[in-house]
C-alpha cells in the first residue's frame, strides 16, 4: 500500500488550497518517501471548521457508540500493524522493529482502554443543605469542551496521536491534529484507518504543516477549546503564552533527562542491557530516554565497561534490516545537535568510552555514545540531547544520588536499580518526576498518567486524568 499523500478534512481527503506540497524522505539513505500537501492557514481553519461542525453530533452521540468505532479502529491498526511499523522506521530513520514490538502495541492498546471508557464517565451526586426551606439535590455531569488542537512529535508518531487521540474522542470532542512535517505518513495512514473504521466526518482531521504557519494559526484559532502538544520546551513556551491570553486549557509534554540510579546491589550485566535500551532505543530520541546515569562509585567501571559493550554491539543500518539495532537520527540539523553536544561533553572534560560520529556516508548516523567522568553541571549533564548521548555520574550515598537526580529542570521520568525493594520505594518516593519505574523501564501503561512538571510541561496524559482534561465539570442544582 502506497503512503497517503493528501490532507484528511471533514472526512475527505484534499490537496493544499495553494497547492503547495513538500517532499518526505528517509534520513538513513535520503530516499523518497512521498509528496505530501502543505497545509497553510487557510486549509487549517479548514479543518477546525469541520471538527466544529461535527462536534455538534459527536458530543452527542452515547457513549458505547463512540467506545465501538475506537475498538474498530484499534482492530485495523493490528491489522496494519506491519504497513504503519514500516512507515514509521522509513520516515524516522528507527528500526522497523520498535514501532512493530513496542509504539503501535501501545497505540492500539491505548485506543482499547479509552474504547471501555466511552459510555462509563460520569458525574457525580451531593445532598445539598435546603435552599431558603425547600429540599436541594446537586449532581454533577462531564462535558466536552469541544474542538480539540493537537500538535504530535515525529519521533513517536503512531503512538503519541493514539495518546491524544483516544481520550479526545472517548469523552465526545473532535479533534485537528498537526503531525511534524518530518513524519507525517503513519499519521496519515491512522486518518485513512479512521475513516474506514466509520468514524463520522470531521471528527478527526489531518494537517501536515510547519509550526510557524499552521501550528501556530491552531494554536490561536479561536475555534479551538483545548490544545495538547508534545514537543520541545522552547516551542511549548510559546504556545503556553499564546493560550494564556486566550484562556486556553493545555496539556504540555516537552521533554526530559530522565535520571538513571544504579545502586551498588544491582546486577551489572542485565542492568547495563536494561539501561542501553533506555538511552539508545529510537536513536535515543525519546523524551524519556535514560542519558543521566548515575552509579554507584563502588560499581563505577564494571558499569561502564559493561554499558560501552552494549553500545559498542548495536548495529547502525538501513531501518528495515532485520540485523539493524540502531537507525538515523531524523534530520542534518539533529545530526549537528548531537554532535555539538558530544564536542561538548569532550570540551567541559567528560571522557569519551566509545561512540562518536559515524563513518561518512548516506544518513545522519551517530554512533552510541558513552561518557564517563561527567559532572552533573555539565551540559551533557543538565541539556536535553536527544540523541544517544549517555552521561555516566559516580555518587556515594543514597541521599546525594537523590539530591543529583532531583538537580534537573526536568521532570518526566526516572529509573531506580537496586535488589533492596525497600530502597526502590523510599528513593521512587523521594525523586522528583511524573513516572518512577523500579527495576524496569518501558512505555506507559495508557491506565496511568504520563507528563512532568517544570521544563517537562503542564498537566498529564494518559489514564483517567486525560479523559478529565478533555472535560468540564457541569453542576446542576434541583429544587424539590
Amino acid at each position: 500500500m502506497s503512503p497517503q499523500s493528501k490532507m484528511f478534512i471533514g472526512g475527505s481527503w484534499r490537496d493544499a488550497q495553494d497547492g503547495r506540497t513538500f517532499e518526505v524522505r528517509c534520513p538513513a539513505d535520503g530516499s523518497h518517501l512521498a509528496t505530501v500537501p502543505l497545509a497553510a492557514p487557510a486549509d487549517l481553519h479548514a479543518a477546525v471548521e469541520a471538527a466544529s461542525n461535527a462536534f455538534q453530533t459527536w458530543s452527542k452521540a452515547p457513549g458505547r457508540e463512540r467506545g465501538v468505532l475506537l475498538n474498530r479502529l484499534a482492530d485495523l491498526v493490528e491489522r496494519d500493524i506491519e504497513i504503519i511499523a514500516r512507515l514509521e522506521a522509513l520516515e524516522i530513520g528507527r528500526p522497523v522493529a520498535e514501532p512493530r514490538h513496542v509504539d503501535i502495541p501501545s497505540a492500539i492498546a491505548t485506543l482499547r482502554y479509552y474504547a471501555g471508557w466511552a459510555d462509563k464517565l460520569d458525574g457525580r451526586s451531593l445532598a445539598g443543605p435546603d435552599h431558603f426551606g425547600r429540599p436541594a439535590h446537586s449532581y454533577t455531569t462531564r462535558v466536552p469542551v469541544g474542538v480539540v488542537g493537537a500538535i504530535l512529535p515525529w519521533n513517536a508518531p503512531t503512538m503519541i496521536a493514539a495518546w491524544k487521540i483516544a481520550p479526545a474522542l472517548t469523552v465526545g470532542c473532535t479533534i485537528v491534529i498537526k503531525p511534524a512535517v518530518e513524519a507525517p505518513l503513519a499519521v496519515l495512514h491512522l486518518a485513512r484507518l479512521a475513516e474506514e473504521a466509520g468514524l463520522p466526518a470531521g471528527v478527526l482531521n489531518v494537517v501536515p504543516g510547519h509550526g510557524q504557519d499552521v501550528g501556530n494559526a491552531l494554536v490561536q484559532h479561536p475555534g479551538i477549546a483545548k490544545l495538547t502538544f508534545t514537543g520541545s520546551p522552547h516551542v511549548g513556551k510559546e504556545i503556553a503564552r499564546k493560550a494564556a491570553e486566550l484562556l486556553r486549557p493545555v496539556t504540555l509534554e516537552l521533554g526530559g533527562k530522565a535520571p538513571q540510579i544504579i545502586f551498588e546491589d544491582a546486577d551489572i550485566e542485565s542492568t547495563a542491557f536494561a539501561v542501553s535500551l533506555g538511552i539508545f532505543s529510537n536513536q535515543g530520541e525519546i523524551c524519556a530516554a535514560g542519558s543521566r546515569i548515575l552509579v554507584h562509585r563502588s560499581i563505577e567501571r564494571a558499569f561502564v565497561r559493561s554499558l560501552s559493550a552494549q553500545a559498542e554491539g548495536r548495529v547502525l543500518g538501513n531501518p528495515l534490516d532485520v540485523g539493524t539495532t540502531m537507525g538515523s537520527l531524523i534530520s542534518r540539523k539533529q545530526y549537528d545537535t548531537v554532535t555539538g553536544y558530544i564536542d561538548q561533553g569532550l570540551a567541559e572534560g567528560a571522557v569519551l568510552e566509545t561512540g562518536g560520529r559515524a563513518p561518512e556516508g548516506p544518513g545522519f548516523f551517530v554512533r552510541p555514545t558513552v561518557f564517563s567522568g561527567v559532572k552533573n553541571d555539565m551540559r551533557i549533564a543538565r541539556e536535553e540531547i536527544f540523541g544517544p548521548v549517555a552521561a555516566v555520574i559516580a555518587f556515594d550515598t543514597e541521599e546525594e544520588a537523590i539530591a543529583l537526580a532531583n538537580d534537573s529542570a526536568y521532570s518526566l521520568s526516572a529509573n531506580i536499580w537496586t535488589r533492596d525493594i525497600s530502597r526502590g520505594h523510599r528513593v521512587a518516593d523521594q525523586v522528583r518526576a511524573g513516572s518512577v519505574w523500579v527495576n524496569g523501564g518501558g512505555t506507559p501503561d495508557p491506565r496511568t498518567v504520563w507528563g512532568g512538571d517544570n521544563m517537562s510541561g503542564i498537566g498529564r496524559e494518559l489514564g483517567v486524568a486525560a479523559l478529565h482534561s478533555h472535560t468540564v465539570e457541569k453542576a446542576i442544582t434541583i429544587l424539590l
